[in-house]
């Protein structure tokens, strides 16, 4: 079982900046393409980012282009989400997932694509 926990969450000010946390697996932590997701209460869970296994390659949901960065370090098993100008729209758990793949360069969109969850993270934006 691989476990995923997030950290970094919080509130903040609308335009604010906010960069949350994903520690994964140790020695095989590049060996899963990885991305966020958020959820906001009683809507559905939807897409925000991914990056592939060798971070060359992400993706992002266009509601969120320019202002998020998605980054990963394999050396510190961890990744990354940078939020800039940050909105209350964007007020959501967020939560990282890790897939296994053997493809370096391809990132996945679709949250049944991943396999392993952490339990996430709160983001609150107050306007």
């Amino acid at each position: 079982q691989v476990q995923l926990e997030e950290s970094g969450g919080g509130l903040v000010q609308a335009g604010g900046s906010l960069r949350i946390s994903c520690a994964g697996p140790g020695r095989t932590f590049g060996s899963y393409a990885l991305g966020w997701f958020r959820q906001a209460p009683g809507q559905e869970r939807e897409f925000v980012a991914a990056i592939s296994r060798n971070g060359g390659n992400t993706h992002y949901r266009d509601s969120v282009k320019g202002r998020f960065t998605i980054s990963r370090d394999n050396d510190k098993n961890t990744v990354y989400l940078q939020m800039n100008s940050l909105k209350p729209e964007d007020t959501a758990v967020y939560s990282c997932a890790a897939t296994r793949t053997s493809s370096m360069t391809y990132y996945y969109r679709v949250d049944y694509q991943y396999t392993y969850w952490g339990q996430g993270t709160q983001v609150t934006v107050s306007s």
